[in-house]
């Protein structure tokens, strides 16, 4: 049985969030999958996201460095498994530290028409340790506030 096989039987190994965007479901979708977007919301409360390189089709890999008010850099990657347009985006997820990938995770995000709004469930798992998923929580959570504030301000609209 493989790590991953045996993380995913531990209840409370995994991650899930459901948020309603007042933005119809082809707008957060967009914001979710193109760069120029993602730049603006990308990461926890008071992050930047100084890189960001996608080849978002199934198969492409993403790698990303989100940037702490300390200047402390946090890089991420994955490859990217199923896109189903403005309906599913399911990818891998890692950190990399020191050029070394860490423990791997499956994220599934799905967007859902809810009159005019878009619900947004975010899983994530397995993770190695419930502290490392309340973490996770933590940092997609405030990630997910940004995303909120990012479409209720409009400044999205020049970039569709």
């Amino acid at each position: 049985m493989t790590q991953a096989t045996s993380l995913k039987e531990k209840p409370g190994h995994e991650l899930l969030i459901t948020r309603v965007f007042d933005a119809p479901r082809s707008l957060v979708y967009r914001v979710w999958t193109t760069p120029e977007h993602l730049f603006r919301w990308w990461g926890p409360k008071d992050f930047t996201a100084p890189s960001i390189a996608m080849d978002f089709r199934p198969g492409g890999a993403y790698r990303a460095t989100i940037r702490s008010p300390e200047g402390n850099d946090h890089i991420m990657a994955g490859v990217y498994q199923e896109i189903v347009e403005a309906e599913r985006i399911v990818f891998t997820f890692a950190w990399e530290t020191d050029g070394e990938r860490g423990l791997e995770t499956i994220i599934t995000v799905t967007f859902a028409d809810q009159g005019g709004k878009t619900k947004l469930t975010f899983h994530q798992a397995p993770f190695d340790t419930v502290e490392n998923r309340d973490s996770h929580n933590e940092g997609w959570g405030q990630c997910l506030d940004r995303l909120a504030a990012y479409l209720s301000v409009g400044d999205h609209a020049g970039l569709l």
